[in-house]
Protein backbone atom coordinates (compact mmCIF):
# COMPACT_ATOMS: atom_id res chain seq x y z
CA UNK A 1 0.00 0.00 0.00
CA UNK A 2 1.36 3.13 -1.00
CA UNK A 3 1.24 6.00 1.67
CA UNK A 4 0.18 9.43 0.91
CA UNK A 5 2.22 12.42 1.75
CA UNK A 6 0.97 13.11 5.17
CA UNK A 7 1.24 9.46 6.50
CA UNK A 8 4.98 10.02 5.01
CA UNK A 9 5.53 12.74 7.17
CA UNK A 10 3.95 11.04 10.41
CA UNK A 11 6.22 8.68 9.68
CA UNK A 12 9.26 10.55 8.91
CA UNK A 13 8.49 12.52 11.98
CA UNK A 14 8.57 8.89 14.19
CA UNK A 15 12.09 7.92 13.00
CA UNK A 16 13.38 11.13 14.63
CA UNK A 17 13.10 8.60 17.70
CA UNK A 18 12.81 5.15 16.43
CA UNK A 19 12.86 2.62 12.97
CA UNK A 20 9.53 0.86 11.82
CA UNK A 21 9.43 -2.29 9.51
CA UNK A 22 6.90 -1.80 6.57
CA UNK A 23 4.31 -3.70 8.16
CA UNK A 24 4.95 -1.63 11.74
CA UNK A 25 4.42 1.30 9.33
CA UNK A 26 1.17 0.05 8.11
CA UNK A 27 -0.35 -0.80 11.57
CA UNK A 28 0.40 2.13 12.85
CA UNK A 29 -1.27 4.51 9.99
CA UNK A 30 -3.85 1.89 9.88
CA UNK A 31 -4.87 3.17 13.83
CA UNK A 32 -5.24 6.89 13.03
CA UNK A 33 -7.74 8.70 11.70
CA UNK A 34 -7.82 11.74 9.30
CA UNK A 35 -9.54 15.16 10.84
CA UNK A 36 -10.21 18.30 9.10
CA UNK A 37 -11.30 21.41 10.90
CA UNK A 38 -11.90 25.02 9.78
CA UNK A 39 -10.40 28.16 10.55
CA UNK A 40 -11.91 29.56 14.18
CA UNK A 41 -13.24 26.23 14.66
CA UNK A 42 -12.25 24.06 17.69
CA UNK A 43 -10.50 20.22 18.31
CA UNK A 44 -11.12 20.90 22.43
CA UNK A 45 -13.03 23.42 24.31
CA UNK A 46 -12.96 23.48 27.96
CA UNK A 47 -15.32 21.10 29.82
CA UNK A 48 -14.49 18.32 27.56
CA UNK A 49 -12.41 15.23 27.53
CA UNK A 50 -9.34 15.12 25.19
CA UNK A 51 -9.99 11.88 22.87
CA UNK A 52 -7.70 12.03 20.60
CA UNK A 53 -3.66 12.91 20.54
CA UNK A 54 -3.26 14.64 16.72
CA UNK A 55 -0.44 15.09 14.86
CA UNK A 56 -0.97 18.28 12.21
CA UNK A 57 -0.33 17.59 8.69
CA UNK A 58 -1.10 20.84 7.55
CA UNK A 59 -2.41 24.41 9.01
CA UNK A 60 -2.17 26.15 12.53
CA UNK A 61 -3.29 25.89 16.04
CA UNK A 62 -3.20 27.22 19.57
CA UNK A 63 -3.73 26.00 23.08
CA UNK A 64 -4.89 28.25 25.53
CA UNK A 65 -6.78 28.89 28.29
CA UNK A 66 -9.43 31.57 29.86
CA UNK A 67 -8.62 33.81 33.07
CA UNK A 68 -11.72 34.86 35.20
CA UNK A 69 -11.96 37.89 32.85
CA UNK A 70 -12.26 36.61 29.53
CA UNK A 71 -8.36 36.82 28.64
CA UNK A 72 -6.48 34.07 26.53
CA UNK A 73 -3.13 32.34 28.04
CA UNK A 74 -1.99 31.06 25.05
CA UNK A 75 0.82 28.00 25.94
CA UNK A 76 1.46 27.10 22.27
CA UNK A 77 0.86 27.11 18.89
CA UNK A 78 1.25 24.15 16.71
CA UNK A 79 1.85 23.90 12.80
CA UNK A 80 2.65 21.16 10.33
CA UNK A 81 4.89 18.38 11.95
CA UNK A 82 3.83 19.21 15.32
CA UNK A 83 2.26 17.04 17.82
CA UNK A 84 -1.06 18.58 20.14
CA UNK A 85 -3.57 17.45 22.59
CA UNK A 86 -4.26 18.41 26.61
CA UNK A 87 -2.18 15.04 27.37
CA UNK A 88 -3.42 15.78 31.11
CA UNK A 89 -7.25 15.55 29.97
CA UNK A 90 -5.95 12.61 27.35
CA UNK A 91 -4.12 10.61 29.70
CA UNK A 92 -6.69 10.82 32.96
CA UNK A 93 -9.79 11.13 31.22
CA UNK A 94 -10.95 14.03 33.06
CA UNK A 95 -12.33 17.10 31.46
CA UNK A 96 -9.75 19.84 30.06
CA UNK A 97 -9.17 23.31 30.64
CA UNK A 98 -8.08 24.03 27.46
CA UNK A 99 -9.13 25.34 24.28
CA UNK A 100 -7.67 23.80 21.07
CA UNK A 101 -8.16 25.95 18.18
CA UNK A 102 -7.50 26.26 14.30
CA UNK A 103 -6.29 29.67 13.19
CA UNK A 104 -5.87 28.17 9.61
CA UNK A 105 -7.63 25.34 7.92
CA UNK A 106 -6.09 22.22 9.27
CA UNK A 107 -5.59 18.85 8.59
CA UNK A 108 -4.68 16.38 10.97
CA UNK A 109 -3.77 12.55 12.25
CA UNK A 110 -5.41 11.36 15.28
CA UNK A 111 -5.00 8.55 17.49
CA UNK A 112 -7.64 7.64 20.07
CA UNK A 113 -6.91 6.34 23.77
CA UNK A 114 -7.63 3.35 22.82
CA UNK A 115 -5.72 2.59 19.67
CA UNK A 116 -2.64 4.35 21.57
CA UNK A 117 -2.88 1.50 24.33
CA UNK A 118 -3.51 -0.74 21.36
CA UNK A 119 -0.28 0.72 19.48
CA UNK A 120 1.96 -0.08 22.91
CA UNK A 121 1.28 -3.55 22.91
CA UNK A 122 1.26 -4.46 19.48
CA UNK A 123 4.22 -2.34 18.78
CA UNK A 124 6.22 -1.76 22.38
CA UNK A 125 9.08 0.56 20.72
CA UNK A 126 6.35 3.32 20.51
CA UNK A 127 6.82 3.98 24.14
CA UNK A 128 10.02 5.01 23.53
CA UNK A 129 8.78 7.31 21.06
CA UNK A 130 6.01 9.15 23.08
CA UNK A 131 8.40 9.10 25.99
CA UNK A 132 10.97 10.93 24.27
CA UNK A 133 8.45 12.99 22.43
CA UNK A 134 6.82 13.69 26.17
CA UNK A 135 10.34 14.39 27.84
CA UNK A 136 10.85 17.25 24.93
CA UNK A 137 7.58 18.46 25.50
CA UNK A 138 8.26 19.09 29.62
CA UNK A 139 11.51 20.56 28.85
CA UNK A 140 10.39 22.85 26.65
CA UNK A 141 7.65 23.83 29.25
CA UNK A 142 10.15 24.42 31.72
CA UNK A 143 12.25 26.29 29.70
CA UNK A 144 9.39 28.40 28.92
CA UNK A 145 8.23 28.85 32.20
CA UNK A 146 11.67 29.72 33.18
CA UNK A 147 11.58 32.40 30.32
CA UNK A 148 8.37 33.61 31.53
CA UNK A 149 9.89 34.75 35.33
CA UNK A 150 13.60 35.75 34.22
CA UNK A 151 13.15 37.75 30.82
CA UNK A 152 11.60 40.67 29.67
CA UNK A 153 8.84 40.50 27.39
CA UNK A 154 10.73 42.21 24.74
CA UNK A 155 13.46 39.24 25.02
CA UNK A 156 10.68 36.61 25.21
CA UNK A 157 9.39 38.57 22.17
CA UNK A 158 12.57 37.76 20.41
CA UNK A 159 13.28 34.08 21.53
CA UNK A 160 9.95 33.23 19.87
CA UNK A 161 11.08 34.62 16.78
CA UNK A 162 14.03 33.28 16.90
CA UNK A 163 13.14 29.40 17.99
CA UNK A 164 9.67 29.72 16.34
CA UNK A 165 10.37 31.62 12.54
CA UNK A 166 8.15 29.36 10.56
CA UNK A 167 5.30 30.23 12.98
CA UNK A 168 5.49 33.70 13.87
CA UNK A 169 4.24 35.01 10.37
CA UNK A 170 1.05 32.88 10.33
CA UNK A 171 0.02 33.99 13.74
CA UNK A 172 -1.86 38.12 14.72
CA UNK A 173 0.02 40.31 16.86
CA UNK A 174 -2.95 39.71 19.65
CA UNK A 175 -2.25 35.69 19.65
CA UNK A 176 1.47 36.71 19.61
CA UNK A 177 0.72 38.94 22.84
CA UNK A 178 -1.08 36.39 24.39
CA UNK A 179 1.95 34.12 24.24
CA UNK A 180 4.03 36.21 25.43
CA UNK A 181 1.97 37.49 28.24
CA UNK A 182 1.31 41.20 27.65
CA UNK A 183 -1.53 43.19 26.37
CA UNK A 184 -1.71 44.18 22.29
CA UNK A 185 -0.77 47.13 23.10
CA UNK A 186 2.59 46.54 25.22
CA UNK A 187 3.34 44.24 22.16
CA UNK A 188 2.89 47.32 19.41
CA UNK A 189 4.94 49.54 21.60
CA UNK A 190 7.70 46.30 21.60
CA UNK A 191 7.22 46.29 18.00
CA UNK A 192 7.73 49.58 17.68
CA UNK A 193 10.73 50.45 20.26
CA UNK A 194 12.53 47.81 17.88
CA UNK A 195 11.58 49.43 14.84
CA UNK A 196 12.73 52.52 15.92
CA UNK A 197 16.13 50.96 17.07
CA UNK A 198 17.05 49.17 13.85
CA UNK A 199 16.05 52.38 11.88
CA UNK A 200 18.94 54.24 13.74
Amino acid sequence: MELKDSHNLIINNVRRFIELTDLEKHRFISLLKEITIKRKNFLLQEGDVAKYEYFITKGCLKNYTLDESGTQHISMFGIENYWTTDMASFISNEPSRFFIEALEDTELLAISRTNYELLFKEIPKFERFYRILYQRSLMSYIRRTNHGISLTAEERYFRFKEQYPQIINRIKQKDLAAYIGVTPEFMSMIKSKIKKKSET
